[in-house]
């Protein structure tokens, strides 16, 4: 493979970045990364209308902690700087000048009201909504003369009645439209900012990018971009479109359903590297059939031309399993260290490092840590239920007896039990609910020795 140049070109109008988009990130990092090349982050931001103050950080912020922050970008720069598209306006307009000085692209003149009218129209007579291609009549002579009086106005791409546009996806082979079926796209808005499609095709080729990894949901787009390729006169790139991730049951995976930004998995707990693997996972199937495997072991194993079209289903639940494994298989050392820092230093990490064995077999995230051993830290404030009083005086002044070691304290248990008449289950989750809020958790005895003894009969006694 030559060395490739890829990119991802985000909007910062949502909350973060979105993980379908980390997803898509991974792929065009790993084609990079394969051939030696450059993965580039390229900032989206003409739709002034709908930006999100502080997105556009947030966004890099994710990538980073996903550890595929790019080669070039708004932060680290690179030879094609800027790279933010509201910087970049002055490219766009001459990009926009030189197509209509070649007459393939128009001035309109529409008006809001018109269009909307002409939209209704065509719902009524069942007709695909497009431009009607009036003001493509307009001799280029009298465009020019309303736009030097200040009318008001947007360029659109002039697209050939006839014919066809073709091109090739790496994933999904051939893929053909009739030119009568496109749009003639507005380029230019009346702002003087680009639309995406100016814009992208524009900086692709000014930053030589080599393939365009992106999802599925672009194809239809893509014969307006190989037109303007054309009618520039450049080298298109490589174009692979990828299968959109799905909810379980099939639906496309949106906001309103689901956790969707990358932010929230961080704070939830998930390890970058878990993330980036399962999102692996659901470009393409290893091929050795592993599931467990690294960004680097990936990169030498990806290829696009074994992606399935199939829409991949993302399934936290396979997600959260993923990330236990991480974490059982990490030194305990490292999980340590990522439980510390978590919880912002919250907890002693002394101490957590000696409760972690009793923990780790059932954790899935960082977060967990805090439900399953927050009772080693801090007395409940409320328990699942109220134990009986009488077991807990019984169970304090046996255990006050006993030697603290896991053994002893059962035979002190069991001989409460016995006294009280009540099977040895009951009684130890009385004792397992006192002390630790709830009837769920760490092996209760050893939890009792790590605890310690006053610490425990001071719970028993509140």
């Amino acid at each position: 493979m030559r060395s490739a140049r890829t990119r991802i070109a985000p909007s910062p109008t949502g909350e973060d970045l979105h993980i379908g988009n980390a997803y898509t990130a991974l792929i065009n990092y790993a084609v990079a990364r394969q051939s030696g090349g450059r993965f580039i982050v390229r900032i989206e931001d003409t739709d002034r209308t709908r930006l999100v103050e502080g997105s556009e950080q947030r966004i890099l912020e994710s990538l980073s902690w996903l550890g595929i922050g790019p080669d070039e970008g708004p932060e680290t720069g690179g030879p094609f700087a800027p790279y933010r598209q509201s910087e970049r306006l002055e490219k766009y307009r001459s990009a926009a000048g030189q197509l209509l000085d070649k007459r393939h692209a128009y001035y309109c003149f529409c008006t809001q009201q018109r269009l909307e009218e002409m939209r209704k129209n065509q719902e009524r007579a069942h007709e695909p909504p497009m431009y009607d291609g009036l003001c493509k009549t307009i001799p280029d002579k009298e465009a020019r003369e309303r736009v030097k009086n200040g009318e008001k106005y947007v360029v659109r791409l002039n697209v050939p009645d006839e014919g066809s546009t073709v091109f090739r996806d790496i994933v999904r082979g051939a893929i053909s439209f009739e030119n009568r079926l496109i749009d003639d796209q507005v380029l230019l808005k009346s702002d003087g900012y680009p639309t995406y499609h100016l814009g992208v095709v524009v900086d692709d080729h000014l930053m030589e990018i080599t393939h365009i990894i992106r999802g599925e949901e672009w194809i239809s787009s893509t014969p307006k971009h190989i037109l303007l390729y054309d009618f520039f006169g450049w080298t298109k790139p490589e174009f692979a479109h990828m299968p959109l991730l799905r909810n379980p049951d099939r639906s496309k995976l949106s906001k309103r359903r689901n956790p969707v930004w990358v932010s929230w998995y961080k704070s939830e707990g998930f390890l970058p590297e878990a993330v980036k693997n399962y999102l692996a996972t659901l470009a393409w199937a290893h091929p050795n059939g592993k599931d467990i495997f690294t960004t680097d072991e990936m990169v030498a194993a990806f290829s696009l031309d074994r992606v399935q079209t199939t829409a991949p289903i993302f399934d936290i639940g396979k997600l959260r399993w993923m990330n236990g494994e991480y974490l059982r298989i990490r030194p305990k050392e490292t999980v340590t260290d990522q439980i510390f820092n978590f919880f912002d230093k919250k907890y002693p990490s002394d101490m957590i490092r000696k409760v972690l064995p009793l923990v780790i077999e059932r954790m899935k995230t960082l977060k967990e840590f805090e439900s399953l051993a927050g009772f080693f830290f801090n007395a409940p404030d409320k328990l699942e239920r109220q134990p009986g009083p009488t077991t807990l005086g019984k169970l304090k002044s046996a255990l006050d007896k006993s030697d603290w070691r896991h053994d002893r304290m059962e035979s002190s248990v069991r001989a409460v039990a016995a006294e009280l008449k009540l099977t040895a289950k009951e009684v130890f989750m009385d004792l397992r609910i006192a002390v630790t809020g709830k009837s769920v958790g760490p092996p209760l005895l050893q939890s009792l020795e790590l605890l310690g003894k006053e610490e425990t009969l001071k719970r028993l006694s509140a």
